[in-house]
């Protein structure tokens, strides 16, 4: 049943043992599968112990506790390095309806990364990975998608990810800014005009509807559109169909709609500030981006890509990468970018220290300082163990974990929430 499948798939039984492995299986993974013996986790994960005991959610725990499918986004080691896979994890039963064991198939998220990847989504978080599997499920349906989230988290590119990830990936990924977008501008921008259609239209121009064609038309921040413009829109999602502002003739466009608000739309519904039948037109397939504070272990990855774009060579001292990980940043992603561009432009020296950092992080500082009464928590002592520990330690990546008594993934996570790395 597996070698039929393209992608990678092992069957395995209660006890994690991989009992059946495709090729496509075997080619993903560097270490190599003894059927009966090898742990799904083993080969995987590089984990003696299962994905519940390293605080991630298991597919196969999820099975067996509610006797259905699930999925979820885990970060694998792969032959190409940590790859996000989204995994899908099925029962399999006999004619009685007894469980024989469970079949588990693997999509690689190409559109995330656990490392630095300029283009791509970054993190390795449980929120993150959480917000990968819904991204994933949405690209593979030519569902409408609405993003919400917070300012700066990054609603773009999850946007540009379901389009990339999608059928429509070779077609057009085409934006509308909807911010400050007059109702003039919205005709002629949406829909085109022709030749002469109002003053200064001195040549036909297409719409981007009309330029969105077979792709993907995303419309960021859509709960900025009048209600009188609303209408409209509408019309253009019902029918597919619109007029180009002096036209005649009603032309059609084929795209697929992915949609993005920091505003509490169901809010401004009640509020009749937002069409309800347009809210629902729209939110085929909610997801909500969490906010950077809620996934304060993809900072150092999210620095580490910053520095590779603004700087060369530099990096951020312990105690900066500290501060910077303790921060709540209200502006997300983007006021984490902000601050890594400032910093690496203050500093004079390859290290990036805490006097380099913007003064609002100072400021937060101070006001923690002023509050902890110089008691420091476990959390930074264990950091600046583990710092100390990645400098003088004599053995191996793998001995240090065995020391500490911990799995190779455990020690890996806590060193990238810490921003640290072995020697």
């Amino acid at each position: 049943m597996i070698d039929a499948l393209e992608k990678p798939a092992i069957f395995i039984r209660p006890d994690y043992s991989i009992q059946a492995v495709n090729r496509a299986y075997l080619d993903t993974y560097k270490q190599p599968v003894k059927l009966g013996h090898s742990r799904c986790h083993e080969i995987s994960h590089h984990a003696a112990e299962p994905c519940d005991r390293h605080g991630e959610e298991c597919p196969l725990l999820y099975c067996q506790q509610h006797g259905r499918s699930t999925s979820v986004v885990h970060v694998h080691h792969t032959q190409t390095g940590l790859q996000h896979c989204d995994i899908l994890m099925r029962p399999v039963r006999d004619e009685d309806g007894m469980t024989l064991g469970y079949l588990e198939i693997l999509n690689k998220v190409t559109f995330a990364a656990a490392g630095t990847d300029v283009n791509k989504m970054v993190g390795v978080s449980a929120p993150f990975n959480r917000m990968l599997n819904l991204l994933n499920r949405a690209a593979s349906a030519d569902i409408s998608v609405l993003l919400q989230g917070e300012t700066g988290t990054g609603k773009e590119l999850a946007a540009r990810a379901v389009h990339d990830a999608s059928l429509r990936h070779d077609k057009p990924f085409v934006i509308i800014e909807c911010t400050g977008l007059s109702e003039a501008l919205f005709e002629s921008e949406l829909f085109g005009h022709e030749k002469g259609a109002f003053t200064g239209a001195s040549q036909a121009k297409k719409g981007l509807v009309e330029l969105a064609n077979g792709g993907t038309l995303f419309f960021d921040e859509i709960g900025d559109v009048p209600l009188n413009m609303q209408v409209k829109l509408l019309r253009l999602l019902e029918t597919r169909s619109f007029r180009a502002v002096g036209g005649l003739h009603p032309k059609r466009s084929d795209f697929r709609l992915v949609c993005a608000s920091h505003k509490d739309l169901l809010a401004m519904v009640e509020a009749g500030e937002f069409r309800q039948d347009l809210y629902y037109r729209i939110a085929g397939f909610p997801i909500q981006l969490p906010a950077l504070r809620e996934r304060p272990v993809d900072i150092p990855l999210l620095v580490e890509q910053f520095l590779l774009v603004s700087t060369e060579g530099k990096h951020f001292s312990h105690a900066a990468m500290q501060k910077l990980c303790t921060y709540s940043y209200p502006g997300n992603i983007r006021e984490l970018k902000s601050i890594v561009e400032q910093a690496s432009l203050i500093a004079n020296d390859s290290q990036i220290q805490i006097e380099d950092l913007p003064q609002v992080l100072q400021n937060h500082s101070q006001e923690q300082g002023a509050s902890d009464h110089e008691i420091r928590s476990l959390e930074a002592l264990e950091g600046d163990y583990l710092a100390q520990l990645c400098q003088t330690f004599p053995g191996s990546f793998e001995a240090l974990a065995d020391a500490l008594g911990v799995s190779d993934r455990t020690l890996y996570r806590k060193l990238h929430k810490f921003g640290l790395r072995f020697r």
